[in-house]
């Protein structure tokens, strides 16, 4: 008779015993919060260091006025007749950006990042409309890195009719 070949066993996986529950961790210590000076440098907001540009620009100059936020301490002055040598170039825009850029520079001096700007017109009987500086100063101030945050005009406008000088017949000449 033919032989059957032997069977081979076959190795069956035998069934692992149970394991046991690993043991819980230990309890981590709750650390307290970092300190402010730990943490790692952010974005942080930059404090802005504020101040107020008063400028008077007339038809024949321009004077301009940094003052602290209650406009009680001058911090920088100059205008457009100590920039310019001739008395008719005061009240132009030239004369009024060189004394801008001035005040600025003594501002940022002082740590200055952020101005307010006030314009006043001669105003009352005089002429209501800011002169030529005026404009010429709200570009320099832009343009030099100090950040504007509010421009208003403060021209004194009468509520009710003003009397001009020179009397009942006017100037006479």
């Amino acid at each position: 008779m033919t032989e059957k070949p032997e069977k081979t066993e076959e190795k069956k996986a035998e069934p692992k015993a149970p394991e046991e529950p690993k043991a819980p961790a230990p309890p981590v210590e709750a650390k307290p919060a970092a300190a402010p000076a730990e943490r790692a440098p952010m974005a942080a907001p930059r404090k802005h260091r504020m101040a107020v540009v008063h400028v008077y620009s007339s038809k024949n100059d321009t004077i301009i006025t940094a003052t602290d936020m209650s406009g009680a301490e001058t911090l920088a002055w100059a205008s457009g007749g100590m920039m310019v040598k001739a008395h008719r170039e005061e009240g132009r825009p030239y004369a009024a950006m060189q004394a801008a850029s001035k005040v600025v520079h003594t501002l940022k001096e002082k740590g200055i990042t952020l101005v307010h700007v006030r314009i006043r017109a001669p105003g009352g009987v005089g002429i209501k409309t800011p002169g030529a500086g005026a404009q010429a100063v709200v570009r320099t101030i832009a343009r030099t890195g100090v950040r504007i945050g509010r421009i208003e005009d403060v021209t004194p406008l009468p509520t009710d009719s003003m009397k001009r000088k020179g009397g009942r017949r006017g100037r006479r000449v």
